[in-house]
């Protein structure tokens, strides 16, 4: 599909300025190599251009300017990137990313830059009801692999058994062309899928997941230094007001989350 062409397209030019950097592995004072997945909308994507938009890259450039550095963003699959930034092929990752204790083994985690809800969607139509195990146990469920959405699906029903993809664009493509019955999606992407001619059919099923999902930016364990001057300059967007117009511009002032610690 379009958007996987283009995020390999942006992965072979982060890799040519990659090796322009060499194989550094702390971050210099011009440069903040960044991961993120570049499939996510709208907290990241890739434009047909290769570029790549969405609030993790506006909120990561912002953190760069008040960090004085240089922001060296690069789209990276979901399943190898925590992998890449322990190798040192990256200095953090800013992709939409939920504190978890697992991950939390892996990596350090700044300060919280958003709260997430997951929510299921389904067919107008559907008798589906995520308040219902026996619905949940017996649907076709998609989900994103290697997500808080989906963790939490077999978590909390192990007996479910949810189709799982490699892209959160893949599982929405098989919902919308009836190869399951449900999705459990963070509420964002849900939300801007929903306006898209495939999902214009669909809803959301059912009250907001809330399970206190606290999205933030990541490092390699240990590095201190780093992770206060990105805490640093969280505090500071926040201050001085660009953190909200950021959030504003990508999901309007209903979208400013409360009680952000």
């Amino acid at each position: 599909m379009k958007l996987k062409t283009t995020a390999l397209f942006a992965t072979m030019l982060g890799a040519l300025a990659l090796t322009a950097c060499g194989n550094q592995n702390n971050t210099t004072d011009s440069v903040l190599r960044i991961a993120t997945e570049g499939s996510y909308a709208p907290y990241n994507f890739t434009n047909p251009d290769g570029s790549l938009a969405g609030f993790d890259i506006d909120i990561a450039n912002a953190l760069c300017e008040k960090m004085q550095t240089q922001c060296q963003i690069t789209a990276q699959d979901w399943d190898g990137i925590i992998p890449a930034l322990k190798t040192g092929k990256f200095d953090a990752i800013v992709s939409a990313m939920s504190v978890t204790a697992e991950r939390s083994e892996q990596v350090d985690f700044s300060k919280p830059y958003y709260i997430n809800y997951l929510v299921f969607l389904a067919k107008n139509d559907s008798k589906f009801d995520p308040s219902s195990k026996t619905d949940i146990e017996n649907a076709k469920i998609t989900a994103q692999r290697s997500t808080i959405s989906s963790q939490w699906l077999t978590q909390t029903y192990p007996n479910s058994k949810p189709q799982l993809y490699d892209t959160l664009d893949n599982a929405f493509i098989d919902l919308g062309n009836g190869r399951a019955d449900a999705m459990i999606s963070d509420k964002l992407p849900a939300l801007t899928w929903l306006k898209s001619d495939l999902g214009k059919n669909f809803t959301i099923k059912g009250s907001d997941i809330d399970i206190d999902d606290k999205v933030a930016v990541a490092v390699d364990k240990g590095n201190t230094e780093l992770l206060q001057k990105i805490n640093d300059a969280l505090d500071a967007i926040k201050a001085d007001g660009t953190y909200e117009k950021i959030v504003i511009k990508h999901f309007g002032a209903e979208g400013m989350p409360k009680d952000l610690q």
